[in-house]
């Protein structure tokens, strides 16, 4: 439950510190006085966000802390979120003047998502303009299913249904992928099929270039190497013979000095290399080959080469090589993606059935707890004063999975005889939808473990006996849990286990709200005066003592 609250420098508020406690307890006030700001700071403390404007001084930071006791059964969530828990455990958000927002829960920075989802559950604000709610499927099938006993079925559904919804999302991503891939797929298997064709790792480029103009030049080379040849071997005026006459000249006056030893030697030497040079020569020449077939196929593997190089924009076999995988991965990549769509469709199958399974389950018990439901709606509004209302939940089979199951329900509501059954939200009038909005929640909080309910001004538009049912109402809900309920009404105020007012005043030229627990007189005189007005009278002190039952 909320034990205690705390709040200073928000709005109207320079400090408040309140003790709440177990049961039904009643906030009171006049309009204005301040009842909104209060919760306005617990609903900081619900996540929602911060606005620098509800700063009172700026040179301050805002601060609200809710204090809460709970059980054992929420230790789970603290250790999910890797939280110190304690059963006395306090929610704190500061506001600083530069605007930024921080949260705490027992002195641990959370973001607002932890503080909103575990806010949810310790706490539920309802106030007077929320109760269109009620029009919304989810809600209604919240109520149908607080009775229903098939918490541990919908859990599991929806845990199924949520994966179900992330795979469709999935699919269709992947799907979307596919298609967009597929558009370039068949130019992009058209280039793999050139590269694969050229068989890129098996070229040299320097080589085929070299190989291709030695082809081209064949015959100029050819002949070339033969007249050179030739002058080498023409008999008495060819130039080896003449180097052979020149050497044996030499040698033979490499006797009479040491200096033509040493030329004799170096022309030796001279000699031994040009007639391997000739020997290489002729080598050559018997490789030079003619062939104007093998010469027209290097020519169209060159013109392939340079027409790729110029269709990818890269001037290397390399460049090519790696093109080619990642052109060969991205094929790959394509088969993969088919593979994935094949298997995700696999899984949303499977989960179709599960889906169906526990959706048939979720109608079975539904249909056994509608009869519950109907009867405890109807039966507390005969005692809120709608003596004559009837209520009915039409549901019917959705063609898609829902949140819910595969159905849709919609909350029929007739407020007197004789008229038809109508959709509850064309059917209710302002004040019948207080008394059944109260109804709901009081059968929610019969089978929730919601610790602490606000109802803020849920009882307005009804006086006299049915204000005074409500409040019997809303004591008996006090008994299971803590509730907290600010309202105008004498009838509701007289039913509470405490009483806090809230007053606004000026201190130091500066109007400030806070709020006060009221004793015994002074809830008598407060009550009254709610019957009276500002005027206290005899009678409303004695019509007062009466609600109190004194």
């Amino acid at each position: 439950m909320l034990s205690r609250i705390v709040i200073q420098n928000f709005a109207l508020i320079d400090h408040l510190d309140i003790q709440l406690h177990k049961g039904m307890e009643v906030i009171t006030g006049e309009t204005g006085a301040g009842k909104s700001i209060i919760l306005g700071a617990l609903r900081l403390i619900m996540g929602e966000r911060a606005d620098l404007k509800s700063i009172s001084n700026a040179d301050k930071k805002c601060l609200v802390e809710a204090h809460f006791t709970i059980g054992e059964d929420f230790k789970y969530f603290f250790d999910e979120q890797d939280l110190d828990f304690d059963t006395e455990s306090i929610i704190r958000r500061e506001i600083l003047s530069s605007g930024k927002s921080r949260a705490f829960v027992n002195d641990v920075p959370v973001t607002l998502d932890v503080l909103k989802e575990l806010s949810s559950k310790l706490i539920d604000i309802h106030s007077q303009f929320e109760t269109s709610q009620l029009f919304s499927e989810a809600y209604q099938f919240q109520i149908l299913d607080s009775v229903s006993e098939n918490q541990k079925v919908l859990e599991s559904y929806q845990k199924k249904f949520s994966t179900y919804q992330s795979l469709k999302r999935q699919l269709q991503n992947l799907k979307q992928k596919f298609a967009d891939a597929h558009k370039e797929s068949d130019y992009k298997s058209f280039l793999l099929n050139e590269l694969n064709e050229i068989n890129l790792d098996e070229i040299d480029f320097k080589q085929l270039q070299n190989e291709l103009s030695t082809r081209e030049n064949a015959e100029y080379i050819s002949e070339n190497l033969g007249q050179i040849i030739q002058k080498f071997h023409q008999d008495e005026i060819g130039v080896l013979q003449s180097f052979l006459d020149a050497k044996q000249k030499l040698q033979k006056i490499s006797d009479l000095s040491p200096k033509f030893e040493d030329i004799q030697k170096r022309f030796d030497e001279s000699y031994f290399e040009i007639k391997d040079i000739l020997s290489e020569l002729e080598n050559e020449l018997e490789k030079v080959d003619i062939d104007p077939a093998a010469l027209a196929e290097m020519l169209r593997q060159m013109n392939l080469l340079n027409s790729l190089f110029l269709k990818h924009q890269v001037s290397d076999v390399e460049s090519l090589v790696e093109i080619r995988k990642q052109l060969d991965k991205e094929q790959s990549g394509f088969t993969h993606l088919e593979e994935e769509i094949a298997d995700i469709e696999g899984q949303i199958i499977q989960l179709e059935k599960d889906l169906e399974k526990e959706a048939k389950e979720l109608s079975k018990l539904r249909d056994k707890g509608t009869p519950n439901l109907i009867e405890k709606i109807e039966s507390l509004l005969k005692q809120l004063g709608l003596e004559k209302a009837k209520i009915a939940l039409e549901r019917s089979i959705s063609e898609q999975y829902n949140a819910f199951g595969k159905e849709h329900i919609q909350i029929m509501f007739q407020a007197n005889s004789g008229f038809p059954m109508k959709p509850i939200q064309s059917a209710i009038s302002g004040g019948e939808r207080s008394r059944v909005m109260l109804s709901i929640k009081k059968i929610l909080a019969e089978h929730s473990n919601l610790p602490t309910l606000i109802l803020d001004e849920i009882d307005t538009g009804v006086s006299g006996r049915v204000a005074e049912e409500i409040g019997k109402v809303m004591h008996d809900m006090g008994k299971n849990m803590q509730l907290i309920v600010i309202t105008h009404l004498a009838q509701v105020a007289a039913k509470a286990d405490d009483h806090y007012k809230v007053t606004k005043m000026d201190v130091d030229g500066l109007t400030r709200s806070n709020i006060i627990p009221l004793n015994e007189d002074d809830r008598l005189q407060e009550i009254a005066q709610l019957l009276s007005g500002s005027t206290v009278t005899q009678a409303a002190i004695s019509q007062a003592k009466e609600l109190m039952g004194e």
